[in-house]
């Protein structure tokens, strides 16, 4: 006896666009309430969150950013504890 159930369809979902969760350095400047000019001069001197150039243009990575600022709530709070 054969089965007759239909197989369901695959959803279709949207393609996601290649920098989905990540945000360039005005939009992060925006968020962070800080001017681009300083997450440049971070950048610079290594303290800021990471992020990857490509070209001229820089890319912040929503969980990277979130990673760094949960690294520098530890820090200062553990120095504020002293």
């Amino acid at each position: 006896m054969e089965d007759n159930v239909p197989t369901p369809e695959p959803e279709q979902t949207e393609p996601k666009a290649v920098l989905d969760g990540w945000m360039t350095r005005a939009e992060l400047a925006k968020e962070l309430g800080v001017c681009v000019d300083t997450l440049s001069r971070w950048q610079t001197m290594r303290i800021g969150p990471p992020c990857v150039r490509t070209g001229r243009r820089v890319f912040y990575r929503r969980e990277g950013v979130l990673d760094w600022l949960r690294q520098k709530e530890i820090r200062e709070n553990r120095i504020s504890n002293l």
